[in-house]
């Protein structure tokens, strides 16, 4: 089991667990944000595991194929039963991924032929089982941009509201209304986080926005075309 992080590998032993986060076998980055120890990988039951050990902080987790994605609250773990995953994570400013490959992975991801979906309504494009606006497409593209044009796992920046507003020529004001509509259709489809409220802010909404949208590639780096 093998976890690649700005273009470094880190092998994981068999007796030990490997360790991610701030001052760990993996070191992610000094950011304060991010717990000593965050995630560790071991073997366990014949099965590599990935533990999310820290106290506030989530992860998601997607296949590379963005069939397979699972949220990862603080205490969770999951098996690490196909051959490649990705992990997205976000501390303070700055949400970080990097990749896990599994080389004796216990199954395979294949990929059914889609049902058809229902024809869009005019001006909507369908992603998932959630109909998008343009104008809703674009705003996750733009907040997930600097990670689409990153060619390897890292970390990136998610623009503010205001930063990704005259990233598009929008107001803020029409941005942010934008952005309730966008995380309640993917709120009422099932996807948790996305919620207002107490607690909620901003910040952490728009980044499991972008973390739902790279895992589930409802956005890719084809779309990037649609930006200016």
């Amino acid at each position: 089991m093998t976890v690649e992080f700005c273009g470094e590998e880190f092998v994981a032993p068999e007796g030990a667990p490997l360790t991610i986060g701030r001052v760990a076998d993996v070191e992610i980055d000094d950011n304060p944000y991010l717990h000593r120890v965050f995630l560790q990988v071991h073997r366990e039951h014949d099965l590599w595991w990935l533990t999310n050990v820290g106290s506030t902080l989530t992860a998601t987790v997607g296949d590379r194929k963005g069939l397979f994605q699972a949220w990862l609250n603080p205490g969770a773990r999951i098996p690490l039963a196909l051959e490649a995953f990705t992990v997205w994570f976000t501390a303070g400013p700055t949400t970080y991924d990097f990749d896990i490959t599994v080389d004796d992975a216990t199954f395979t991801t294949i990929e059914n032929d889609p049902e058809p979906e229902p024809e869009d309504s005019p001006g909507e494009t369908t992603v998932g089982r959630v109909s998008m606006t343009p104008d809703q497409k674009l705003l996750v593209v733009a907040l997930c941009e600097s990670f689409l044009r990153t060619s390897y796992a890292g970390q990136g920046q998610i623009p503010s509201s205001a930063q990704a507003a005259e990233r598009l020529g929008w107001t803020t004001t029409k941005f942010n209304r934008k952005l309730d509509n966008v995380c309640q259709k993917l709120a009422d489809a099932g996807t948790r986080g996305l919620h207002g409220g107490p607690g909620k802010l901003a910040s952490n909404r728009k980044a499991r926005l972008v973390e739902h949208a790279l895992s589930t590639r409802m956005v890719t780096e084809a779309d990037l075309a649609l930006l200016d």
